[in-house]
């Protein structure tokens, strides 16, 4: 792979519809997912004019005069990485105020910047929000996944597949950030995301919190790593550390702040009241997962407990990716009771329709894998359409009742 290789952002849709009828749409998720690339293409050919909170000076005329400097503006501008100058959203709500045309200003933002004070309140009926992640599988095939909609259609059988096999490791440990991916060698990936790792710890992590333990988080970050798609435990998070199970939860959430974890939470139903009630943890790319425990894909493939848990979150980000830009909302969920029964990822479209997805990186599926999946269908009840074993094997097949067997690979390839 090289630099030079343009792979199509699904989400460019979403963008240009969300600027024909409001004033600010903000495009926000983690550093070098390709937030400015997708900003800037949009709007080269639209007449918007860039300006980055990255420059020193840019940044410093934007602190001085928050409202001087949005209403020198041109009339179209493209404002990147926002949540360095968190001032302008009063003086950008008072310029909509003043003069409300779709596709004013097109924001970016590398921590979730609608955590910051005051936000929501500035800027609420005037902001569409476009979320992009890192690359998925599907994008960088070339081709929209269907696999979301015909999971809701309860229609998921599809023509013998060849495995994945080592491959399926080395699309783990590769990740969805476009530079790590232009780079020609394994070394030089994972070169790549620790490098990435130390500078956003370093600079983006600093600048949302003033903490004297910046050193912790890089092996908070590992230690989070190794404990991907397990419920979250923050006094598991906390014991290698001197430092309190509180300080801990907030360490965490500046991480979550910056997309590097994400917490996945549990799915509930009146039907059934012994449910665990604790979310899942999850990094945000298993690329850096892989590259802060050490891994490349001849040592993740060996030891299947840890390939278990990345490949899990591997395939929740996919789907998380593609539902990004899917017509309709997508929640996200996790589903386990207190006699061990769990399905991985539970997905609710609206209030109608559920369908549930188990993780396994083996090349077989038996009756048995399905029990979880059994016991989410008997909570949700008619609201239930399919429930999905994702594996690395060659053959759709149903198991009755609206349970499947599918090869992983279909999650990027379903036509």
């Amino acid at each position: 792979m090289t630099a030079s290789i343009f792979y199509p952002r699904f989400a460019e849709s979403r963008l240009i519809e969300a600027l024909t009828d409001t004033p600010v749409v903000l495009i926000h998720g983690p550093r070098q997912c390709g937030k400015t690339t997708l900003a800037r293409r949009v709007g080269e050919t639209r007449g918007y004019s860039y300006f980055s909170f990255d420059d020193a000076v840019t940044l410093a005329a934007a602190h001085a005069d928050p409202t001087g400097f949005v209403d020198d503006l041109p009339e179209r501008a493209i404002l990147d990485e926002i949540q360095h100058a968190p001032a302008l959203f009063a003086a950008i709500k008072a310029a909509v105020d003043r003069r409300r045309v779709p596709g004013r200003f097109i924001l970016t933002g590398s921590a979730n910047v609608l955590l910051l004070p005051k936000l929501a309140d500035s800027l609420a009926g005037r902001m569409e929000i476009v979320r992009l992640h890192p690359l998925a599988q599907c994008e960088l095939a070339g081709r929209a996944g269907r696999l979301l909609d015909r999971i809701f259609a309860g229609h998921v059988t599809a023509k013998p597949q060849d495995r994945l096999g080592t491959g399926l490791a080395q699309r783990v440990v590769a990740g969805g950030y476009p530079a790590a991916l232009a780079r020609a060698t394994p070394r030089r990936l994972t070169s790549w995301y620790r490098d990435y790792i130390e500078s956003l710890v370093q600079r983006d992590v600093r600048d949302l919190a003033r903490i004297g333990a910046l050193d912790v988080l890089p092996r908070l970050l590992a230690l989070a790593a190794s404990q991907t798609a397990r419920l979250l435990n923050f006094s598991d998070l906390a014991s290698p550390f001197q430092i309190s199970r509180p300080t801990i939860r907030d360490y965490v959430t500046l991480l979550e702040r910056v997309f590097l974890l994400e917490s996945l939470p549990p799915w509930h139903s009146n039907r059934l009241s012994r449910l665990i009630k604790t979310p899942k943890l999850h990094l945000g790319d298993t690329g850096v997962a892989c590259a802060l425990l050490g891994l490349d894909a001849e040592a993740l493939a060996r030891d299947r407990t840890t390939f278990g848990q990345l490949l899990e979150t591997f395939v929740y980000q996919e789907l998380r990716r593609q539902a990004s830009w899917h017509d309709a909302s997508i929640a996200f969920y996790h589903f386990r009771d207190k006699d061990g029964a769990e399905v991985d990822i539970v997905l609710e479209r609206g209030a109608r329709e559920l369908a549930g997805i188990e993780v396994k990186a083996g090349a077989t599926v038996t009756t048995a894998d399905f029990r979880g999946l059994r016991k989410l269908k008997e909570a949700a009840g008619a609201r239930f359409t399919a429930g999905v074993v994702l594996y690395d094997g060659t053959a759709s097949a149903g198991f009755g009742d609206g349970f499947y067997a599918v090869p992983i690979r279909l999650l990027w390839e379903m036509a």
